[in-house]
């Protein structure tokens, strides 16, 4: 019903108590509101506008004065933005969820009230309407079943022919016909009906609820020819879906179903109670219609829930987890719960819009369609993108074989950011497309621009300290690449690689503050709370404070550098990593220390300019000094003569002579000097030959030992040991037993050498 325009009273139209002039055409103005209000779409749409119309006179001041424009303030900070907009879309779903709980309440109001005028029906015209009606019914369903009969013959001749050449070509060609003779039958049908309806009508007339029928029954059996081509549940040579005979005759039966109970109830029942009973009646019939549909739904939904499930995750089950694979895994643990709420929300709208809600329902499901399809579409590039990752030119790769890695890093992390707000995205355009909000609105809106602009700077901001990153890093790496250039030398890698760490701490810490001052957080307030707590974090930690001191100046002193041998702490290895506040040093069996710098009292670097081998070798007594530095330097002439120890040591071996003399032996001294880091390697070369020399030349390299001496006589000559047959041991033919075992005692307290058992020799020392 067409609605006129009522002319809607503003509350400033008239002055308060002043009598109202009476208009000429009030009348017809009474008629239009009436008519206005028996139609619900225009009904709704009056409710709406009389409810703007007051929202905006309770907006203005009580004098009627214009407002005055607020005074120009700080524009709003994102965190109010983000606030304001969760409560303003909060508000508009739980305003929208009511509509679901008065769309039931509306059924039920509507149920009774037809229930009320359903008594006042004249039921023998009803029954004289519906005699009328059966006979066309019968009619056109006879002549339906008859001609489908005979098509099934030829259906299955054209399901032999596809089968028999086996391809989808000829499957679609013989499908085709098969198709236009099942329509060619609703049509043939249908005209049956018609020329049944005027033949034997009144006076050559149809009744117009014959005209209902014929006209539900072409659209609704034409749906299901539709529906029968995709299935074929007679005909598996012509069906194009991966259907087996049970699925596609049980989809068929019930896609069937449905559509003739939703079509015939809303097409055909609900326009005859209509106008057989009343208006009420007839919206009640097609509430209860779409009720019992929905029910209906529901439970084929609950039936196949976990068929379903199985078919998603079979890609995954199999062993393919990429993106695809996991969204079919989501979308098959929650299918049935998209459907049933799919299915609530067309019943909710065709209760609360029946005219639009067919129209609304295919244009949001489009939409919706078409945003999941573009957002798998992205999202799937994008994790292609990311598998594949970058490739560099080999010539980038050679001066910076870094820069490959350290972008794959950074270019996942930064595609998934993206995956991220694609899903976003498509997640806004479904709420859109199903006026959940109004996304349009609200992105150009001031709020929207102000949202977007300052996510738009974060962005950049972020992209910027990370070209700064990866050109700091890129640099650095440049310096320490030896096949671009000069080999970087220990101090090099030290200040570059803590340069490098400091410009990325510093990087993060101005980042930060940019962001933080970018989203509206005044960072005036955080950087002098930042100074304070940073005062008192120093007088906390005044451990820390003293070790980064003492590095830096260990830094600037070049004491170390990463890959010097080095005692510090107590502790000799080889530096791995120098931090701002620590080294950490690998000792020889291959503990890795962290050591504080505020524990290190003296470095002693092994590895400066150059470096020595002291060769200090133990000779006994009665050696010839002369004779040994000869031996000694017969061994660094054989040392020379090997190359890869002569290429390090830089000069003649340096004789210091006899620097001491120990207990058991005189120490001759004499120095190697060396490349730095190399005089280990010579000095073990060097000994192994002072071994060989000294052996070929008889020079003794004595070791501790003991002499036992049993006394001796007034010619100062010591008595023999006699051992006897028995193992009794006498000194000077005095019966001195030293049984076996206390023999074999004495010699391991070191009382009685193995080697002198039998007595000292005249020789020895």
């Amino acid at each position: 019903m067409a609605s006129a325009q009522v002319p809607l009273l503003s509350p400033t139209s008239t002055e308060a108590g002043a009598e109202a002039p009476v208009d000429s055409d009030y009348p017809d103005a009474v008629e239009a509101l009436i008519a206005t209000l028996e139609d619900e779409g225009a009904r709704a749409k009056l409710t709406a506008t009389l409810r703007a119309s007051l929202a905006a006179s309770q907006a203005e001041p009580e004098t009627g004065a214009p407002a005055e424009a607020p005074a120009e303030e700080a524009g709003p900070s994102l965190q109010d933005n983000v606030a304001r907009t969760v409560a303003e879309h909060t508000r508009a779903l739980a305003e929208k969820g009511m509509v679901v709980i008065r769309s039931f309440d509306k059924m039920t109001d509507d149920i009774t009230e037809a229930m009320v005028e359903a008594t006042q029906v004249d039921y023998p015209v009803l029954a004289f309407t519906l005699t009328q009606l059966a006979l066309a019914i019968g009619v056109v369903f006879v002549a339906f079943l008859g001609l489908r009969w005979i098509l099934a013959a030829v259906t299955a001749r054209l399901g032999r022919g596809a089968e028999r050449r086996g391809t989808l070509a000829a499957q679609l060609s013989h499908l085709a016909p098969a198709v236009i003779l099942n329509v060619l039958a609703v049509a043939l049908a249908w005209a049956a009906g018609y020329a049944f309806s005027l033949i034997f009508g009144r006076a050559g007339q149809m009744s117009i609820y014959q005209t209902l029928f014929l006209n539900a029954f072409l659209v609704i059996e034409v749906i299901k020819v539709v529906v029968n081509a995709v299935l074929m549940p007679r005909q598996k040579p012509l069906r194009v879906v991966p259907f087996d005979d049970t699925d596609a005759t049980y989809w068929y039966f019930w896609a069937s179903r449905l559509i003739s109970f939703v079509g015939y109830g809303t097409l055909f029942a609900v326009p005859v109670v209509s106008m057989e009973i009343s208006q009420s009646v007839g919206q009640a019939v097609s509430e209860v219609v779409i009720f019992l549909s929905l029910l209906l739904v529901i439970v084929l939904i609950l039936q196949n829930k976990t068929r379903m499930k199985d078919a998603l995750h079979r890609r995954l089950n199999a062993g393919n987890t990429d993106f695809l694979g996991r969204v079919f895994a989501i979308i098959g643990d929650q299918w049935h719960r998209i459907l049933i709420l799919y299915a609530v929300a067309f019943f909710v709208i065709w209760m609360t819009d029946p005219g639009n809600a067919l129209n609304f329902m295919v244009v949001a499901t489009v939409r919706t369609i078409l945003a999941i399809v573009a957002g798998v579409a992205v999202t799937v590039a994008i994790s292609h993108a990311i598998a594949l990752g970058l490739r560099l030119p080999s010539e980038v790769k050679r001066r910076l074989p870094l820069l490959e890695d350290r972008l794959n890093a950074f270019v996942p992390t930064v595609l998934k950011a993206v995956r991220i707000v694609v899903v976003v995205a498509v997640v806004f355009a479904i709420a859109d497309a199903w006026s959940l909000m109004e996304v349009a609105e609200w992105v150009l809106s001031a709020q929207g621009r102000d949202l977007f602009g300052t996510l738009a700077s974060v962005l950049v901001i972020l992209a910027i300290g990370v070209l700064l990153y990866l050109a700091m890093a890129s640099w650095v790496e440049f310096r320490l690449n030896p096949e671009v250039g000069h080999a970087p030398t220990p101090r090099e890698t030290t200040l570059l690689s803590l340069l490098r760490n400091a410009f990325t701490i510093l990087l993060c810490i101005v980042l930060a503050m940019m962001v933080l001052s970018e989203i509206g957080v005044n960072i005036g307030p955080l950087i002098a709370g930042a100074g304070v707590f940073g005062l008192a974090i120093s007088f906390g930690a005044q451990k820390f404070v003293q070790d980064v001191i003492t590095g830096i100046f260990i830094q600037f002193e070049n004491a170390m550098n990463t890959g010097d041998v080095v005692t510090a702490a107590g502790i000799t290895g080889v530096v791995e990593q120098l931090t701002i506040r620590s080294v950490s040093i690998r000792s020889l069996d291959g503990t890795l220390h962290f050591i504080p710098f505020s524990t290190v009292d003296s470095v002693s670097n092994y590895m400066k300019h150059f470096s020595f081998h002291v060769a200090a070798i133990g000779v006994a007594y009665r050696e010839d000094i002369g004779e040994v530095k000869l031996a000694m330097q017969e061994a660094f002439d054989r040392l020379m003569q090997l190359e890869d120890h002569a290429a390090v040591i830089l000069g003649d071996l340096e004789m210091h002579g006899v620097t001491e003399f120990a207990d058991s032996a005189v120490t001759v001294r004499a120095r190697i000097k060396t490349l730095p880091g190399s005089q280990w390697g010579v000095g073990r070369a060097y000994n192994e030959l002072i071994k060989e020399v000294f052996d070929a030349r008889g020079i003794e390299i004595p070791f501790p030992h003991m002499t036992l001496y049993m006394g001796e006589d007034k010619n100062g000559m010591a008595p023999p040991i006699h051992i006897a047959g028995d193992g009794i041991a006498t000194v000077g033919g005095d019966a001195d037993p030293v049984g076996p075992d206390r023999r074999v005692a004495a010699q391991r307290r070191g009382d009685i050498s193995p080697s002198n058992q039998d007595g000292p020799d005249a020789d020895d020392e």
